[in-house]
């Protein structure tokens, strides 16, 4: 019986907020593994809203790598409660502006993803899968939006997340392989 459930246990990957994700994902042929998970709390009271894994070819602690990397990544949000479009919008807004300021390219990148986004409901999830060669591929509730070119994009993309300044030290720690909290 403990093997058994030692097997169920390794079949789900890991879990965080009761949202569970594998240990490994294949994504455009490539083989990513789990780096890790991080909880996105916002406003002055830690509102909970998503559950962030990350996953790369190798995993590692340095976010620098990470940021610099032309490898594919896959970046999934697992929402845990609804979210308004806008405000969804006016987050990417925030977390690119670092990056955006001087670089009107990469502004009409985000604002076309600005576009792609819908009310998100518990339960639904939203990806990032870096393509080599070819951009970042956007999907929201399982339906693809569009891929989203550049290197400079998925370099600005992981750096909301990764960067100097996250939306909150935890989830930036936790992707980076520490404990979700």
């Amino acid at each position: 019986m403990a093997c058994a459930l030692s097997a169920a246990a390794a079949a789900w990957g890991k879990e965080c907020l009761d949202v569970a994700f594998p240990d490994q994902v294949e994504d455009q042929g490539a083989s990513l593994k789990l780096n890790g998970l991080g909880v996105r709390k916002a406003t002055f009271f830690k509102i909970k809203v998503y559950v962030a894994a990350l996953y790369v070819p190798r995993p590692t602690a340095n976010a620098q790598a990470l940021v610099t990397s032309r490898e594919p990544f896959e970046l999934d949000l697992q929402f845990v409660r609804d979210v308004g479009a806008k405000d969804i919008r006016d987050a990417f807004a925030e977390g690119f502006a670092p990056s955006t300021a001087g670089h009107p390219s990469l502004q009409g990148q985000v604002a076309t993803l600005e576009s792609w986004i819908e009310d998100i409901r518990a339960g639904e999830r939203m990806s990032f899968v870096r393509v080599p060669e070819r951009g970042v591929q956007f999907s929201l509730a399982g339906r693809v939006k569009g891929i989203l070119s550049g290197e400079d994009f998925a370099r600005a993309l992981l750096t909301i997340w990764l960067g100097e300044h996250p939306p909150n030290a935890e989830l930036k720690a936790g992707l980076l392989g520490g404990a979700c909290r």
